[in-house]
């Protein structure tokens, strides 16, 4: 079984370098033009419940069929969406929570424990009745922390949780192989879905 996990294209916020979390913006114009069609062709794809991810997976697998995973939704980052750090640099609260490795909860949002929980609990069951059909492929189309909490627990080779954030309009391709035994994904490439980028199968 092969497994893309891809992150949503552009929304405004992601060019302001704003939190987005779970803030539910659709791509912006630039964002929309810049996604490509993807070369391969998924009967179904699977996204998060916020329309990025469903914009996104209908401009690379137009004639997929969506099913929305509540649990594959961004982490929710309370009080600082909508803000970039430029603009809460000085906010107490704020500076706790990045001098404390952006771990505990943000005012109002989830810390990255139950995050983490929360995604990799969701992509285990999409990856479980995955294998248990016998299906050569599942496509995930989610976000920035989908990836990095799921990786960080699955993935070979072994990376910290940060290193794992795609690109936007892109991702990763793992080889699941391992999985029905192991619970292990192993990273065979990444691909960016984007226009003048080379797109990879």
């Amino acid at each position: 079984m092969r497994v893309w996990l891809l992150r949503h294209g552009e929304t405004d916020y992601n060019a302001q370098q704003k939190y987005l979390g779970r803030t539910d913006l659709p791509l912006s114009e630039r964002g929309r033009r810049a996604l490509a069609r993807a070369e391969l062709a998924p009967e179904v794809v699977y996204v998060s419940p916020l329309r990025r991810t469903a914009e996104t997976a209908e401009i690379l697998f137009p004639r997929a069929r969506q099913i929305a995973v509540p649990g594959l939704q961004e982490m929710d980052f309370g009080l600082f969406e909508g803000k970039s750090w430029k603009e809460m640099e000085r906010l107490p609260a704020y500076r706790a929570w990045v001098d404390g490795g952006c771990v505990d909860a943000p005012p109002g949002g989830e810390s990255r424990a139950q995050f983490c929980h929360r995604i990799c609990a969701a992509v285990q069951d999409l990856l479980d009745g995955a294998a248990a059909a016998g299906a050569e492929r599942l496509v995930i189309v989610a976000h920035g922390g989908t990836q990095m909490a799921a990786l960080e627990r699955f993935a070979l080779p072994r990376r910290d949780y940060f290193s794992w954030n795609g690109p936007l309009g892109g991702g990763f391709v793992l080889d699941g192989s391992r999985w029905g035994t192991e619970q292990i994904l192993t990273v065979l490439e990444t691909v960016q879905y984007t226009r003048g980028e080379k797109h990879e199968i």
